[in-house]
């Protein structure tokens, strides 16, 4: 499918538990123009312990080296997992365009902020071994997940997600999403954009807030969802059962003034 542009983030290649199989073939099925990739593709963390690169990772990157052979104006949005990349931003790697921030604009004009978003998660800037620590956590749950639907299976049940649940269900995740979602929006506006794409959260959605477009990309954890913009510039989220997403009323706080760097314009 020809697509205008193609968004993904929170792939984690290295990480034992991403979904590289699923990315490779959701890949061979679109032709995009551009192709950002929204941060945390590599998971550089698990570069100390754990790190699993297997065929299957090898083929993901050879897929995307295709598109920007054939043609494909490839972004790549630096994310906290792979932050090692962030002291070569700006800069052009082997084709690819490695940058902090970049503005994507629409066929109608809009401007859209595509950032990672990690930034804008307090615990990352100012307590980063607890958000370490809260990563080891969805580690385990992960791993909760494959031994209780391997159960599920078994018994003939579908499959159920316990992290998934967890942020969805408990209030204090809630409020970080929510927090999360007001800081990414309100620095966008100061930026002079009118939408923002980002990821970093692992909840993809497609919503109006506060009068930007707030785009999440999703994960290729569990969720295995990207946003795609069509030729007419329609925006869509699409994971494995096709489009989704909705909309929600602004809601109201005091903005967030954060000091990063000036984003780059993808023209």
């Amino acid at each position: 499918m020809r697509v205008r542009s193609l968004f993904i983030s929170d792939v984690h290649l290295g990480c034992g538990f991403s979904r590289a199989d699923a990315l490779f073939d959701f890949l061979g099925g679109f032709e995009p123009e551009r192709l950002y990739l929204v941060g945390d593709i590599v998971d550089g963390w698990k570069l100390r312990r754990n790190f699993r690169w297997d065929d299957t990772a090898s083929f993901v990157v050879r897929r995307v080296l295709g598109m920007l052979k054939r043609g494909t104006r490839v972004f790549y949005v630096a994310g906290n997992h792979d932050e090692f990349l962030r002291p070569w931003c700006p800069q052009l790697l082997g084709g690819v365009e490695l940058a902090d921030m970049v503005v994507h604009v629409t066929p109608d004009g809009r401007r859209l902020l595509v950032i990672h978003g990690d930034q804008f998660d307090q615990l990352t800037r100012h307590a980063g071994w607890i958000y370490r620590l809260g990563d080891r956590a969805y580690t385990l749950a992960l791993h909760a997940n494959a031994w209780t639907n391997a159960l599920r299976r078994s018994l003939g049940y579908p499959y159920w997600s316990l992290s998934a649940t967890l942020k969805t269900r408990v209030k204090t995740a809630m409020n970080f999403v929510n927090d999360f979602e007001r800081f990414v929006v309100r620095y966008t506006r100061d930026r002079g954009c009118t939408g923002v794409v980002c990821g970093h959260i692992h909840v993809p959605a497609v919503r109006r807030i506060e009068g930007i477009d707030y785009y999440n990309c999703g994960d290729w954890v569990e969720h295995c969802t990207a946003i795609v913009e069509h030729v007419d510039g329609r925006m869509e989220l699409v994971g494995p059962e096709g489009g989704t997403g909705h909309r929600q009323a602004p809601g109201r706080s005091e903005p967030a003034r954060l000091r990063l760097a000036q984003p780059a314009v993808a023209r």
